[in-house]
């Protein structure tokens, strides 16, 4: 009944969008026109940001998610979908919770509008999520694709070639200053992917323990590292039974790991759980950001994709000793 709801006031504010007018574009931005940029997370809105530069158009950006709500629980608002609509470049995951973006999308005022779809993008590249050994089991068995495709570095500088693409196409004015921005950003991406190579080869160890939803697939295989989770990244579940406790707590006892992983926004009961069931009792709790939640907060402290994504390579280092 819920999605039945849902899926009738989006039909009902997008039958109001269309008589707000047709906005389409051309090749060449128009003197005194805007471009209106959607994305529906963090780093999407962060690598625009980025490939915008000094923004010569004026364009506006709009996060979506920007009240710090998980991708995993979030609910558009009659807004956002009237903001989606008539937007120019609309950037989203793609993923299981982007379903009620694809009755927007049919439905946009804007019949120009360029949209890119990470996973869509990606390709065969996207994972399906793995139940693995010791993992709390779910009630539905069924194969869900990995949405967490931006926690890996060499996907972010990919996609962020596609929406550099999407911008030439719309400014073609100024398509040689996003390209150039893309370069340059690429680059910091890229040697930020070496040091992320360095640190796991100089480390010790190679298997992390989450206690807790594990986002970071992508990440874990760029590196080779191996994991063991409470429950796959996509999880629902915030309990975890004694059996999952008791196998994680064994594995860090086998491996002699010092410490428990959690995610952000986590209140690291399980992590601790876990901890205190192993041998030693006195691993530490180290925080990994996946950047589900992030939003106005976070830019209005300067928080970028890059600084999130070193932090958690210190973070990584510390964890891998």
């Amino acid at each position: 009944m819920r999605k039945r709801i849902f899926a009738c006031l989006t039909g009902f504010v997008l039958t109001l969008c269309c008589f707000a007018g047709c906005h389409t574009k051309s090749g060449a931005m128009p003197k005194n026109d805007t471009m209106h940029i959607v994305t529906t997370n963090f780093p999407a809105y962060d690598w625009v940001t980025r490939l915008l530069g000094d923004n010569p158009t004026g364009a506006e950006v709009t996060l979506l998610a920007g009240n710090g709500v998980d991708l995993h629980s979030y609910q558009a608002t009659p807004a956002d979908i009237l903001t989606l609509s008539t937007c120019d470049l609309f950037i989203y995951v793609g993923g299981e919770s982007d379903q009620w973006i694809n009755n927007a999308l049919r439905q946009a005022n804007n019949p120009q509008m360029a949209v890119v779809n990470m996973m869509k993008a990606l390709g065969g590249t996207v994972k399906a999520e793995e139940q693995i050994e010791g993992m709390q089991e779910e009630g539905e068995e069924k194969t869900e694709y990995d949405e967490h495709v931006w926690l890996s570095l060499r996907n972010a500088s990919f996609l962020c070639g596609a929406v550099a693409e999407a911008l030439c196409t719309l400014d073609s004015t100024h398509a040689d200053l996003y390209k150039a921005n893309l370069a340059d950003y690429q680059k910091q991406l890229n040697e930020l992917d070496a040091d992320y190579q360095t640190v796991v080869a100089e480390s010790p160890v190679h298997t992390l323990v989450f206690g807790d939803r594990f986002p970071f697939r992508y990440l874990a295989d760029d590196y080779d590292l191996a994991y063991y989770a409470a429950f796959p990244g996509c999880s629902a579940e915030t309990e975890a039974g004694f059996e999952t406790i008791v196998f994680l707590a064994g594995k860090i006892d086998e491996l002699s790991l010092h410490c428990v992983m959690t995610i952000d926004g986590s209140n690291g009961k399980i992590a601790r759980t876990i901890a205190a069931n192993t041998a030693a009792k006195n691993q530490s709790v180290l925080t990994l950001s996946s950047m589900q939640s992030a939003g106005n907060a976070e830019l209005q402290n300067g928080v970028t994709y890059l600084s999130v994504m070193r932090e958690n390579l210190a973070v990584l280092k510390q964890a891998l000793q």
